[in-house]
């Protein structure tokens, strides 16, 4: 693939969600994270695959489906769907949808492991020690606490194991590591992540064992069936399956001819070492090359606690849209947590935010106009382009290089900073509709400068809208709609048609030949609701 043609391309993958329940909110959060960033890079008419999906194989699942009597398949297929189900909820628009299930997987897996094999780095080996299922790994002494519970899930105690399993040669790759994160900085993101890894493969890497023994639910070690290839080796591979195209002959090389390497993994910080150590390490053994970033986020807490069964405080992500819309929730969630950092989610600051920004601010300054548009220009949009103004115009200074700041701001995964900095041309713009007071002048019969701050206005909330619909698509379409526009930014194949990245984020290009829709309100003011 020529360097142009991957500068076009952008691949990337949220986590493969292990399947042992159903989607909760921190899973939520992650995938619209994701969804954001593959819509802006779409805006901007890149090609991009977006990798959503599950995990399905292993002891916890195995035990959980025979506790609720289900066959593993079955019980797997039923939490897929509510997947599926909320991600369509929240707008989220994937292009694929991986299962360690699918057809096909089982073969990429085998074909992997081959190539690692036959480079020795795969032996067997006698594992003795503490193994908490949950975690699905082997704990040091040191990782658990009282009674050997394990320190995350601290409700179950770890099993004792002494078995045989296959290992995987990690220690070998200490140095390749070191040298990556050394060459490729950025690989590791945000900075305080990328030091958690340095120190942890400081203090030198161990072989993990990557099979089970007594173990149906997963596909067989293809050198000795008695063991069953154990999760990362399974699961990191879900990405790579997820490259086919549906009629492709399921081999490795096919599946990393079109997207493979992935431009981002991103991932909760409790995955960030499968994916920054194991993963970059399996690649390197099998010859193949690395995915360019791995960001791991925060951790989301309620009302300045943990969230947690135990506490009763979880937030339930269907509800949670069902009662306030999906715009709502997108919007929260990556305006007002900095991706990297851990986040709170609190239901009164939640409804403040949506109705100060996107209720008073947003939607009532695009009302206010198109009310007054009607009044004073008959709703014909004024015939004025950006050379009108002159660049210290308070709205048109603002609008010049924000596409540019934007950009910058997705281009280091700065979500929250993006949003903010849209934000200050919307502030902006009521502030500006106040002071120049159109109603005054049209009395005075200062046509002119009515249209003139008519336009200014109206401009400055159609480029508000079009970039902030990743975060907003439905509302930034309703606006666009209103605007005289026939697009819905949720059909990325009619944004992407005809049009340009650069005329639209810039300030001054609203046309003037539209015919208005009906001023309606674009997005309703919230109430706290009560839970179901």
């Amino acid at each position: 693939m020529n360097n142009s043609d991957h500068n076009h391309k952008f691949s990337l993958t949220s986590p493969l969600y292990y399947v042992n329940g159903i989607p909760h909110i921190g899973s939520a959060y992650t995938t619209i994270v994701a969804d954001t960033v593959a819509r802006f890079h779409r805006l901007q008419g890149k090609s991009v695959l977006f990798i959503t999906g599950t995990d399905e194989h292993g002891q916890k699942i195995q035990r959980t489906a025979i506790e609720e009597n289900l066959d593993p398949q079955i019980f797997c297929d039923r939490i897929v769907d509510s997947y599926k189900s909320l991600w369509s909820k929240l707008d989220i628009k994937y292009d694929r949808f991986s299962r360690t299930t699918a057809p096909g997987h089982q073969q990429i897996v085998n074909e992997f492991f081959e190539r690692v094999w036959s480079k020795e780095d795969i032996y067997l080996d006698r594992q003795q020690g503490w193994y908490c299922v949950s975690c699905e790994e082997f704990k040091e002494e040191r990782e658990l606490i009282e009674n050997h519970h394990c320190s995350i899930h601290i409700n179950k105690q770890a099993e004792w194991r002494d078995e045989e399993n296959y290992f995987f040669r990690l220690s070998k790759y200490q140095q390749h590591l070191e040298e990556l994160y050394e060459s490729q900085p950025d690989f590791i993101q945000p900075a305080s992540r990328r030091n958690e890894i340095l120190n942890f493969v400081a203090q030198g890497l161990k072989d993990f064992s990557i099979s089970r023994v007594n173990l149906d639910w997963g596909f067989p070690v293809p050198v000795d069936d008695k063991h069953t290839i154990y999760v990362w080796f399974d699961a990191l591979l879900g990405y790579v399956t997820a490259l086919l195209e549906p009629d492709q002959e399921p081999t490795l090389d096919n599946a990393l001819s079109q997207w493979w390497p992935i431009n981002l993994h991103l991932i909760g910080k409790d995955i960030l070492r499968f994916h920054a150590v194991y993963w970059p390490a399996m690649l390197a053994s099998a010859g193949l090359p690395m995915p360019k970033k791995v960001f791991g986020h925060g951790f989301l807490t309620k009302d300045g606690l943990k969230m947690g069964k135990t506490l009763g405080n979880t937030i339930d992500p269907f509800d949670l849209v069902d009662r306030y819309g999906a715009d709502a929730v997108r919007y929260y969630f990556v305006k007002e947590i900095e991706l990297g950092k851990d986040g709170d989610f609190n239901e009164t600051r939640f409804i403040n935010v949506l109705n100060n920004d996107l209720a008073d601010v947003l939607g009532n300054s695009l009302n206010r106009t198109l009310g007054m548009l009607k009044k004073y220009c008959q709703s014909t949009i004024p015939q004025l382009t950006s050379a009108d103004y002159s660049s210290d115009h308070p709205l048109k200074s603002i609008g010049m290089d924000l596409g540019d700041r934007v950009v910058q701001a997705y281009e280091n995964l700065q979500v929250s900073q993006a949003c903010e900095a849209v934000l200050i041309l919307v502030r902006a713009v009521n502030k500006y509709i106040d002071e120049s007071a159109p109603w005054k002048l049209f009395k005075q019969e200062q046509q002119a400068e009515v249209e003139q701050i008519l336009y200014a206005v109206l401009e400055s909330v159609r480029l508000s809208a079009y970039l902030l619909s990743p975060v907003i698509p439905t509302t930034s379409s309703k606006i666009y709609q209103q605007l005289g526009f026939d697009w819905d930014f949720n059909h990325q194949e009619e944004v992407q048609a005809d049009k340009d990245f650069q005329i639209h984020s810039e300030w001054g290009k609203l046309s003037t030949n539209k015919t208005l829709g009906k001023a309606s309100p674009v997005f309703s003011k919230l109430e706290l609701s009560p839970e179901d």
